[in-house]
């Protein structure tokens, strides 16, 4: 199974944030709100929920388990 997220397109739907303003929103730094977008980090479930609360989202819009291709 893979983490798979919209943490960009939330970004946009909340007044086209930067990576660096949700990061100062939520107290992580620029680079962990890039490594969680790209795929190559999958945060903590309290990170998560604040990633959730400052989006204006539930934890599930944000992220999704998907299988992944053999």
């Amino acid at each position: 199974m893979k983490v798979e997220n919209n943490l960009k397109l939330f970004r946009v739907k909340n007044g086209d944030l930067t990576q660096q303003e949700l990061a100062d929103k939520v107290s992580c730094s620029r680079q962990t709100i890039n490594s969680i977008e790209s795929g190559k980090f999958s945060p903590s479930v309290e990170l998560a929920l604040k990633l959730a609360q400052a989006l204006s989202a539930t934890v599930e819009e944000l992220f999704m388990l998907t299988q992944e291709k053999e």
